[in-house]
């Protein structure tokens, strides 16, 4: 199996509030460059997201801006954000919560 030679700019954001949905994760991190994607995964049974989702840049810039920042603080709790190393294109999720 050959490895993808595309570079990844994408995070990984961790303990997101019930309360913030995808239109609130591209704006807060669109402050670090453009968002090309943002994808929120759903729970069929409560309706409510998993609290975790993939924001990916544009460019390698954005990625670098968001990573430098610390703490990432939306609606008073502190998000964790790392990199992500592997492309979220393949996953499933509910096509609202992804914008293009």
């Amino acid at each position: 199996m050959a490895s993808s030679t595309k570079k990844v700019f994408e995070v990984f954001v961790a303990k997101i509030p019930w309360t913030v949905a995808a239109k609130e994760m591209r704006e807060y991190f669109g402050q670090f460059g453009q968002v090309k994607r943002c994808l929120i995964p759903f729970d069929k049974d409560t309706g409510f997201h998993k609290g975790y989702c993939w924001v990916g840049f544009s460019t390698e810039d954005g990625l670098n801006n968001a990573l430098q920042k610390d703490p990432h603080i939306l609606e008073g709790t502190k998000l964790q954000v790392q990199m992500n190393r592997r492309a979220f294109t393949d996953m499933k999720a509910n096509k609202e919560s992804e914008l293009d």
